[in-house]
């Protein structure tokens, strides 16, 4: 990413996955990055570490001192009790806030065609911030809720100028800690059942090396508002299994068809496929999903998928 100068960056969390890509290709630019955790883990060589808890406005105050910086990337903003701590602490501190979002914004979506970012408009999303946010079971079960509300509160703050960046399904990488493929694998291995939901919907998706690429970029750049980030393409849970099926030759895809119940990570009853086009057309090139698929998967699983 070619710059002009060097920025000053604070990365709010990002100690795992993409969000350790993320500050490595911000360092890699030549950014002063600064990143802000509970202490649980270092930062890369070349950061600045600053330890705060995020929801105590106090402590996340007295951490940040006198510090001003040009861009705040987010990555564990997940209530609107959090937002707001984040806007009051920030507000005449940062020239951007970038906030890491999800597909699950989404949730009450159902559209054959891809869903665009109008679809979910922040600005009429009721805040709530006398939900138990605090409790981890609620907030699980109310993830996507969680996010539409955060994205509310910096919505609105006319003098806040910030982006959501609304996630696809992410795959790929040595590290993934979600499990999400590995529970295929190994019903694959074994030939056990995948469960999907009889009206079973595709989705989108994104490499874990490009979202923390849309990331880099995107702290770059002036847009504001939501934004979709999704590599090109559609895959069903077939598709999927198939492909992880071609990493483990010796496997077997049964699918058990079920109206109720818990399903398989990547199986849904309602599409979700989203619009990048406004991406797109701010300049950013995404890849194709069925061509770094298989990649993702050998990543995940291993060279020969053990």
């Amino acid at each position: 990413m070619a710059m002009e100068k060097a920025r000053e960056i604070l990365v709010i969390g990002g100690n795992r996955y993409f969000g350790k890509r993320l500050i490595a290709r911000l360092l890699a630019s030549g950014n002063r990055v600064t990143v802000l955790n509970r202490g649980s883990s270092p930062p890369p060589p070349g950061a600045t570490h600053l330890v705060a808890d995020r929801n105590d406005e106090e402590s996340l105050t007295d951490a940040l001192g006198p510090r001003v910086f040009d861009v705040v990337v987010d990555q564990v903003c997940y209530t609107p009790r959090q937002a707001e701590i984040a806007r009051r602490v920030f507000t005449g501190r940062t020239g951007r806030y970038v906030m890491t979002s999800t597909v699950e914004v989404y949730e009450y979506e159902d559209s054959i065609a891809l869903v665009r970012e109008d679809a979910v408009d922040p600005l009429t999303v009721t805040v709530d911030t006398e939900l138990p946010w605090k409790d981890p079971g609620f907030l699980e079960t109310h993830y996507g809720e969680g996010k539409r509300q955060a994205e509310a509160v910096f919505a609105a703050a006319s003098d806040f100028p910030y982006t959501a960046v609304r996630v696809a399904h992410v795959l790929g990488g040595d590290d993934d800690f979600t499990g999400r493929l590995d529970h295929y694998a190994s019903r694959i291995r074994a030939g056990e059942p995948i469960a999907v939901p009889f009206s079973n919907q595709p989705a989108t998706y994104i490499h874990v090396e490009e979202i923390a690429d849309f990331l880099a970029w995107a702290a770059g750049e002036e847009f504001t508002g939501p934004v979709n980030a999704a590599s090109h393409g559609l895959l069903t849970t077939v598709e999927l299994c198939e492909a992880v099926t071609a990493h483990l030759p010796r496997g077997k895809v049964v699918l058990q068809l079920v109206e109720v119940g818990e399903v398989s990570p990547f199986s849904f009853s309602r599409s979700y496929g989203m619009d990048n086009s406004r991406a797109a057309r701010l300049g950013f090139p995404f890849g194709d999903v069925r061509q770094w698929l298989p990649t993702a998967i050998a990543e995940t699983l291993g060279k020969d998928g053990d």
